[in-house]
Formats: structure tokens, sequence, C-alpha cells
């Protein structure tokens, strides 16, 4: 556990020395846009998207459905929209190929907003790979995350995958 989370810290210094380097014309124009979200809350929703990956890397449907709301909402540039029941299908029956996906997210891609009084906004790019005819085949897609605040922790209302 002590190297995930190291790994979560890397990954909020990264983000912090990125932002650092922007011209203050960039930061200023960043600022009034949107509201730039606490440290605590991007490392609990790096925690969250790496242990929603964790589960899917693992094909553990169990550990993954935990991960969503009920009332989900699924949208994917090149699918439509689907709700819970029919993503959690669409899960199973990826996790019954032969072949296992795996997911990363790419470094430095994630950006974390609040939402008041909800939970908060995870905007980034990831990397999903399997096997194919024996090579590695890759493909880098953007999405949003809105996550939910629940007793229970936080919860993926609604995906929005783009880019495929």
């Amino acid at each position: 556990m002590r190297a995930n989370w190291h790994s979560i810290l890397s990954a909020a210094v990264a983000l912090g020395s990125a932002m650092a380097m922007q011209s203050p014309t960039a930061i200023a124009a960043r600022d009034r846009a949107r509201t730039v979200s606490p440290d605590s809350l991007y490392i609990a929703i790096a925690a969250a998207d790496s242990a929603l990956f964790a589960a899917f890397n693992r094909r553990d449907l169990s550990r993954l459905e935990s991960f969503f709301t009920r009332d989900l909402e699924f949208y994917q540039d090149n699918e439509g929209v689907e709700n819970y029941a029919k993503t959690m299908k669409d899960f199973r029956q990826m996790f019954g190929q032969p072949a296992p996906l795996h997911r990363e997210l790419v470094p430095r891609s994630m950006e974390v907003y609040p939402i008041k009084n909800y939970g908060a906004m995870e905007v980034g790019r990831h990397r999903f790979c399997h096997l194919e005819n024996g090579k590695e085949d890759c493909g880098t897609f953007s999405f949003v995350h809105i996550w939910r605040r629940t007793k229970a922790g936080w919860r993926i209302s609604r995906v929005v995958s783009y880019g495929h």
C-alpha cells in the first residue's frame, strides 16, 4: 500500500510542477474558468480511480460494480448511452474474453474539479491494451468521470468516454 500512496503523491507533485510551469496569463485564464481542486480531493479521486481500475485489471466484477451508482449513465462516442445494468453486462462479457484488457491512466493527464454539494469531476486520458494475434494492441482515449460522494465512499454516477 505504501508504494501506491507514493505513486499518488508523486502524481500530485507532478501535476503541481506542470501547473507551475504555465505562464501567468495561462494561469489567470485557467483560474477564472474554474476553481482549482484542493490537494486532498485530488488525492481522494486518484485513490478511487486507482482502486476502480485495479478491480478492472483483475477482472473483479463484484468489486468493480461497487464503484458505480445504480443510476449510472455511461456516454460513449462510438457506443451511445448505457445504464448501470447494461454497463455491468458489458463488463461481464469483456471479462469473459480470453485476452484480458488492461487499463493505465496516462501520466499527468488527470485533472480533478470539485462539484459543489455533490462530489468531483475527474478528467483525463487512459490507455487500454490487450493482446491480439500475439501483439499488444493499445488505444488511448479521453474520459470524464463524475464522482458522487456517498456515505459508502466515492461512486461514479456519470461517465463520458470519447476519442475512440
